[in-house]
């Protein structure tokens, strides 16, 4: 039995090899890399010592083997991520730029990705969090159904949502279709993780603050706005707390946002103090962008209270 469950997309990234190098031209690629961001939210969240499932699909293929070997290896419950023989893992080509912005081109709607399995009522019993994000809300229709359909089960179970609206404009169409698919699992969760913009804009509410708080009388428990260098902010009815960040030097920052996700939930979960479960999420974040790969980030408990104790 799970603890902690992550529905979406599972994929590979492969990127270039240097800033400033559009996609359109031809250069140098280094991967695959396991990705997806539930898939690097469920490695972290098993690597910080949770037992943690993954729901999703890849394709009968290399790229699904390296999938699925990771998330085996660090301890991910994969029952449900099965190999479809007619369809491709899903890929993302991803190149950064000298400002900081990134630019992906996704396979995915037709790939294995964007196809679910439907696990029985039964394996959403004893899941304390489920975990959903934005960018699997948009891959496909089918997908979304299983989002919601999960979010369904485990509230009725008795579990709590955390969402990350994660947004991904490659995948969107607009603003208003982005919070009429977003809505459903909104209202349905208790942790919301957005970033200042995704606040605004999931709300309508201008100013990140403003809109964070927004999110609380919608019904969430936690909002937790992600900052980047300036760490997060815990918004709650009853506190209003800034956590500093970690400084590290950022080598690749996909991913960090979902290892700082996987930090946040293990600390609530755990019943941590809530500025406890800032500097774990924190930490976790600072760490996912340290390393080249989006799934590389996602170190062991040991590993992250070590770096939290020496800085």
């Amino acid at each position: 039995m799970v603890e902690i469950l992550a529905i979406g997309e599972a994929l590979v990234e492969v990127m270039r090899t240097r800033v400033d190098e559009p996609l359109d031209q031809t250069s140098e690629f280094v991967g695959p890399f396991p990705s997806g961001a539930p898939a690097i939210f469920a490695d972290a969240a098993a690597r910080l010592g949770h037992r943690v499932g993954f729901i999703g699909a890849v394709g009968d293929d290399d790229f699904g083997t390296c999938q699925l070997d990771r998330l085996r290896s660090d301890g991910v419950d994969v029952t449900y991520c099965p190999r479809l023989p007619d369809r491709a893992t899903g890929v993302a080509f991803v190149t950064y730029f000298s400002d900081g912005s990134r630019r992906f081109l996704y396979h995915l709607a037709h790939a294995a990705a964007g196809q679910m399995p439907d696990p029985p009522a039964e394996y959403f019993q004893g899941v304390q969090f489920l975990h959903l994000c934005g960018s699997s809300l948009s891959v496909s229709e089918r997908m979304r159904a299983s989002c919601y359909r999960a979010c369904e089960l485990v509230k009725a179970a008795g579990g709590r949502i955390s969402f990350d609206p994660n947004l991904r404009p490659e995948l969107l169409g607009g603003e208003e279709a982005l919070r009429r698919i977003c809505a459903p699992v909104l209202e349905a969760a208790s942790v919301v993780l957005p970033s200042g913009a995704e606040a605004e804009l999931l709300t309508g509410v201008s100013g990140a603050e403003a809109a964070s708080r927004t999110l609380l009388a919608r019904g969430a428990e936690v909002v937790a706005l992600k900052r980047g260098p300036a760490g997060c902010s815990l918004f709650t009815k009853d506190r209003e707390i800034d956590i500093p960040s970690y400084r590290v030097t950022a080598v690749d920052p996909t991913g960090a946002g979902d290892c700082f996700d996987a930090g946040l939930v293990v600390g609530l979960l755990e019943g941590l103090p809530l500025d406890q479960v800032g500097r774990l999420a924190n930490a976790c974040g600072a760490l996912g962008a340290t390393v080249k790969g989006p799934m590389e980030g996602a170190f062991p408990r040991q590993t992250v209270e070590q770096f939290m104790g020496e800085r």
